[in-house]
């Protein structure tokens, strides 16, 4: 009995990126992961990095502040923002007698009253901006910017081991760094001290 070979569904190689690409190297701020979700009809939800927020299940206060300032959170428009919740109470503290919130996405936004930079130009010649961020939101600190590199990326991170805190200027213990891969679009973090391996100190 003859039978019929059924073709599977092709999958192919996923295109190999190239490594040396622009990548930004931003301060690891030690707090609580915080997200603002707004839907394409406006609705307001608030969230941590696992779950979404309330009045009886709040992450360290980020669902009170986030709906105490809902008004200029809106302003982010449509889609999903996530953040550092950080500060007073909130893991190192950073010697702040209050809390903050800070996007990580340092390519889209600029801080309010920044002046918004070109990110991109499409194919017409038409620059693509930054947006500027409400007063109430911040960004973490973008430590160094440029072709990815082990070496410089390892030198910002001693800088701030030594310096300190570029989010809390003062603060001596800070956590360590991200670095961003904007052509990959994915992130990778190293830390001060225990970098998550044993026996192996990044600084």
């Amino acid at each position: 009995m003859e039978t019929t070979q059924i073709t599977p569904e092709f999958i192919g190689f996923n295109k190999i990126g190239r490594l040396s690409r622009e990548c930004v190297v931003s301060e690891k701020i030690d707090g609580t992961n915080g997200s603002i979700y707004i839907t394409p009809d406006l609705q307001f939800f608030v969230g941590s990095r696992t779950r979404w927020l309330s009045e009886t299940t709040d992450n360290y206060g980020f669902y009170k502040w986030a709906t105490d300032h809902k008004d200029e959170l809106m302003t982010l428009g449509p889609g999903r923002h996530f953040g550092e919740w950080w500060g007073q109470g909130v893991q190192r503290n950073y010697g702040l007698k209050e809390k903050r919130f800070s996007l990580f996405n340092t390519i889209r936004w600029c801080l309010h009253g920044a002046q918004p930079q070109i990110i991109s130009t499409d194919e017409k010649g038409v620059a693509k901006m930054q947006q500027e961020l409400p007063a109430c939101v911040g960004l973490v600190p973008v430590l160094w910017r440029g072709l990815f590199d082990t070496q410089k990326i390892n030198e910002v991170l001693l800088s701030l081991w030594e310096k300190g805190s570029t989010a809390a200027p003062g603060f001596m213990n800070a956590e360590g760094i991200v670095v961003f891969h904007t052509a990959a679009n994915v992130m990778f973090k190293k830390t001060i001290g225990n970098d998550g391996a044993k026996g192996n100190r990044a600084v």
